[in-house]
């Protein structure tokens, strides 16, 4: 029996969406919850998982392809994917015992010799992970090979039990298959070649704590090296399409420079008494939430309050008309592979630092893992931008309407710089020092009015009264 996999919808206001890459190929087979289809809207990037269990017999969508929700994208037939397809097409999520489909692929993957034969064969098991590894292996890690220094590590005695951790022998190296990109990036930073890892998901497939396992082997029996070059880039001298998501991006970016009349203004701000805050209480605010605190809650709860006084920058434009919101919505941007993407925190200004850092924490690494639902990325009324985290010392981010201003916070940095003692006595000292930038369209807010803002939002950080807001 056949079973049509049709377009979600992946949001209130979503009704189309763009086919962008293929997990699977006829043939393959799939499990419950496999991942299918990568499938890109004009609000989030997801994995589309399979509802039921079978092969894959035909698929109806095309790479590049857009359509509305509701379309089928791919037809399963359950007659090779369980012991029983019946069943499953009647209880597609139900069904509890799905993993002894699941078993077969993996022995194989793990099996340094026959894993590797069989897989340009017709063999049932190994078919998955025969198709998968190609499209890895030339997209992001052939770069990657300057990085890895394991073959100068193999004639010393301690290399012996890193193998057994996490590095793969050669032989396996197509075995890699598909990998999210939160553990592509992952394997980046780290200097992991992904075609050395064996994964211990379904049907080999490579999952964050193989990652970290190969990069605590790696880490222990690694020489240290005065410098490492960076990898060279696998985009370099190459061509691609856009994505759907950098359209959308594109098209608001240029939509909104053309609307609206843009100016930043900045000021410099002395974060040293939350700076000293910070050190004093990361301990037991770890402990209590589970995250560490850093400066993003306090810029946030700052610039929440300063909008309850500053409603011009909390508004929106209708033709002419002002909307004044009554929530401070606050969205952040989030860097991901796919592109720059806005999570919300809603009443951010009746919050306090636990429960913003929480969220942040939360909402930025399900944006990462492709995980984030529609309507979290929508109702912001105004924005923060963290380009201090790349080391940036200030930008002038771009607006994005219907949102009539955003703040963009630069790293902090130890610096000398004057001050005035309590006695008014002049000196040198070093201190915790950041931008804040605020872009805003000029055709509501004037220079004055984000002057006054800053200046409100600059008196909050300096101040530095926290503690009643901590939230542990």
């Amino acid at each position: 029996m056949s079973e049509s996999v049709v377009l979600p919808a992946l949001g209130e206001s979503v009704t189309e969406g763009t086919v962008t890459r293929w997990l699977k190929k006829v043939g393959d087979s799939v499990a419950i919850d496999e991942p299918l289809v990568e499938v890109s809207t004009d609000k989030v990037d997801t994995e589309i998982p399979s509802p039921v269990a079978g092969v894959i017999e035909q698929i109806l969508v095309q790479e590049d392809e857009t359509v509305q929700v509701g379309a089928v994208l791919v037809i399963i037939s359950g007659g090779s994917a369980t012991p029983s397809p019946a069943p499953v097409a009647a209880e597609p999520v139900a069904q509890a015992p799905v993993a002894p489909p699941v078993a077969p692929p993996v022995t194989p993957v793990a099996t340094p010799a026959p894993a590797v034969t069989p897989a340009v064969t017709p063999a049932a098991p190994v078919v998955p992970v025969a198709v998968a590894a190609p499209v890895s292996t030339p997209m992001i890690y052939t770069p990657a090979a300057p990085v890895v220094p394991i073959a100068p590590v193999t004639p010393a005695a301690p290399p012996a039990p890193v193998v057994t951790v996490g590095i793969a022998n050669p032989v396996t190296l197509t075995d890699a298959g598909y990998v999210t990109p939160l553990v592509r990036k992952l394997a980046q930073d780290s200097g992991v070649d992904l075609t050395r890892v064996v994964g211990s998901g379904v049907g080999g497939r490579i999952r964050k704590e193989d990652v970290l396992s190969a990069t605590s082997a790696t880490s222990v029996s690694l020489p240290a090296v005065a410098h490492t070059p960076a990898p060279i880039s696998a985009q370099r001298g190459t061509s691609e399409p856009m994505s759907r998501l950098r359209k959308v991006l594109a098209e608001r970016a240029v939509a909104s420079m053309n609307s609206s009349a843009q100016l930043t203004t900045v000021v410099e701000v002395d974060v040293s008494k939350i700076a000293d805050m910070r050190k004093a209480i990361q301990p037991t605010f770890l402990a209590a939430t589970g995250t560490k605190l850093n400066f993003m809650p306090f810029f946030f709860l700052a610039t929440a309050e300063a909008l309850r006084s500053h409603p011009k920058l909390n508004a929106s434009i209708e033709g002419e008309t002002i909307n004044y919101h009554p929530t401070e919505n606050i969205s952040f941007a989030v860097d991901t592979e796919r592109g720059l993407l806005t999570p919300v925190i809603r009443d951010a200004a009746t919050l306090n630092l636990a429960q913003i850092a929480v969220q942040i924490a939360d909402l930025a690494s399900r944006t990462r893992e492709n995980k984030l639902k529609p309507d979290e990325m929508m109702g912001g009324t105004f924005t923060l931008t963290n380009t201090g985290s790349r080391g940036a010392l200030f930008d002038t981010p771009v607006v994005f309407l219907p949102q009539v201003a955003i703040l963009g916070t630069g790293i902090v940095q130890r610096r000398p710089t004057a001050i005035t003692t309590a006695d008014g006595q002049e000196s040198i000292a070093i201190r915790s020092m950041v931008y804040l930038a605020l872009s805003y369209d000029h055709r509501l807010i004037d220079g004055a009015d984000a002057s006054r803002f800053l200046v409100d939002v600059k008196a909050r950080l300096e101040a530095g009264n926290f503690q009643a807001n901590l939230g542990i």
